[in-house]
């Protein structure tokens, strides 16, 4: 089927202008569009904020690293100028008041001991809360006791006495039956307490103290006869209980 030509009703007439027709759609969207421009970056908060962290953690190990060095010049100033030295205890005398071991095997024991406290320094007070002792042979427990609270003055030596007892403890057989035999029983003596150190005016917080003193024998009584104190010395070990925070070191 042929296409069909369809002309304007309306003749042109000669030299004028052709017609203009009405503008397209994407000719209407072309002329009202803008030209694209790139818009800035904006700064990304999460970055500024990193920033800021960094900022404050290196600031903060700056300010711990100056404490530690002033804490560390301190520290070598204040060992310069008294040289800090720990106590020492040693074991002067101790004897056997009493000692029983029943047929059940129940012990009872009494015993006389006298600790000497040294503070070899001469410029620091100690400051000591009351001492707990405990006396081991063994692994058994024969005596318990508690040195009062005392004030050492520096450069100076204390004498401390108690008399350590341990009353109804149920032994094994092996261990009542040597304890019946000997004639000498080695022990050890552990002692806890706190104490603080004074420089003049100033207290300082106290600290634990452990003192463990071993390498000590003993004369065991049989019947009615007296057993003379023995002078031990024995090697006394003593440990500072240093607590930093939640840590004890």
């Amino acid at each position: 089927m042929a296409d069909r030509v369809y002309t304007s009703s309306k003749p042109i007439p000669a030299g004028a202008p052709p017609p203009t027709f009405p503008p397209t759609k994407s000719q209407i969207n072309g002329a009202t569009r803008l030209a694209y421009r790139p818009q800035p970056a904006k700064p990304s908060r999460r970055r500024s904020r990193r920033g800021l962290c960094c900022s404050c953690c290196l600031s903060l190990i700056m300010i711990l690293a100056v404490l530690v060095i002033l804490a560390a010049i301190a520290s070598g100033v204040f060992y310069a100028i008294y040289r800090p030295r720990r106590p020492v205890f040693s074991v002067s005398s101790l004897r056997f008041a009493a000692l029983k071991v029943s047929a059940g095997g129940h012990l009872t024991s009494r015993l006389n001991i006298n600790v000497t406290a040294r503070n070899p320094n001469k410029k620091l007070v100690y400051l000591y809360d009351a001492i707990s002792i405990s006396v081991l042979s063994g692994g058994v427990d024969v005596g318990d006791d508690t040195f009062a609270a005392f004030v050492q003055d520096a450069a100076s030596s204390t004498l401390l006495s108690t008399t350590a007892s341990s009353s109804g403890q149920l032994l094994d057989s092996v261990a009542a039956s040597d304890l019946r035999k000997s004639s000498s029983m080695p022990v050890e003596i552990d002692m806890e307490t706190k104490a603080g150190v004074k420089i003049g005016g100033l207290k300082t917080k106290k600290m634990g103290i452990k003192v463990r003193c071993e390498g000590i024998s003993v004369a065991v009584p049989k019947g009615k006869k007296a057993v003379v104190a023995a002078s031990p010395g024995g090697d006394c070990k003593v440990k500072l209980r240093i607590k930093i925070w939640k840590w004890t070191l």
